[in-house]
């Protein structure tokens, strides 16, 4: 992600908290809990010109009530104070994807929203010579198979780094390094769900995180902010003690199969994975710098979600 977008995305994250934190005041006493991260999103903000404030305003404007709508538990008339945050990044990394954490600790609940501008993208991982991608995605170790497979690519990436190169000097990248690395990357996976039956669940684990969100999605030149609800272990939607959600979020269920996985055909690029129970990702490996290193990154989208993950297109105020 470009510089620009990062910090259009914390932007959109600081007006998302405020717009929340205003609207809430109307219903409850409600606080900001002012970190490391608020303060990079309200830079971020402050940044960016007049006309996208505007912009970013209104779609985080259209997205309030649905949230309310769906998650009663937030306005609920009570005594007790609301807490919004902003989380590190560090925090998906380590799993957690969701960028802002609505939270009232008396009755031990929170939520999370993320927060998401112009794009759908899921995660950003990487393959390189020390990332052992089975351990960190599904705990199952790489095998040394895989590593027989990928250190002479990544040796050549080496050797292509000393020499200076840019990735548009090298002769054939497609053959000599996205292919036999995606390849690697397939049969490694496909290894190892033979012995290991849950790695489509932790696949999906590993690529949403380890909690219940709700993705808001600003999508500046259509004038719509999408909310998708990732319900998959019934934490969301939960009702007040007065009322139920005026929207029902329904429960998703993880994958327990994988039934293809393999290169995006006419792709030298991109493998797309299919699982039963609706899940279906893909995974476009590319450079993501100008001058040869030997880490790739992973543009990891969702191509299919189960029907019971629902999205909701909120129109802005014209």
């Amino acid at each position: 992600m470009s510089n620009a977008s990062n910090n259009q995305g914390r932007a959109y994250e600081y007006i998302c908290l405020l717009t929340l934190e205003r609207e809430i005041k109307q219903y409850r006493n409600v606080k900001i809990e002012i970190n490391s991260s608020y303060e990079a999103a309200k830079s971020a903000w402050l940044s960016i010109d007049t006309e996208l404030q505007n912009t970013l305003a209104q779609s985080a404007n259209a997205a309030v009530e649905t949230i309310f709508d769906m998650e009663p538990l937030i306005i609920e008339d009570g005594n007790d104070q609301l807490n919004l945050k902003i989380q590190k990044d560090s925090e998906g990394e380590a799993g957690d994807v969701r960028d802002i954490l609505i939270i009232r600790r008396n009755i031990k609940w929170e939520i999370g929203l993320s927060i998401k501008h112009n794009h759908f993208a899921v995660k950003h991982s990487r393959l390189s010579p020390t990332i052992d991608f089975g351990k960190k995605w599904f705990d199952v170790a790489c095998s040394d198979t895989y590593w027989d497979s990928v250190n002479p690519i990544f040796d050549f990436l080496k050797e292509q780094k000393k020499n200076g190169l840019k990735w548009s000097e090298l002769a054939d990248k497609e053959n000599d390094v996205y292919i036999p690395l995606l390849r690697a990357f397939i049969d490694e996976i496909k290894n190892s769900y033979q012995t290991h039956s849950d790695i489509p669940k932790k696949m999906v684990e590993y690529l949403l995180g380890e909690f219940d969100f709700y993705k808001v999605i600003s999508l500046d030149n259509k004038k719509v902010t999408q909310i998708q609800t990732y319900n998959l272990r019934g934490t969301l939607n939960q009702p007040s003690k007065t009322e139920k959600a005026k929207i029902t979020v329904p429960i998703s269920a993880l994958p327990t199969r994988i039934i293809s996985l393999d290169f995006k055909p006419n792709s030298t690029n991109t493998v797309e994975f299919y699982m039963d129970n609706g899940w279906q990702f893909s995974f476009r490996i590319h450079n993501a710098s100008t001058k040869v290193e030997t880490s790739l990154k992973f543009d990891v989208q969702i191509i299919g979600m189960p029907a019971t993950i629902i999205s909701i297109n909120c129109l802005w105020n014209r």
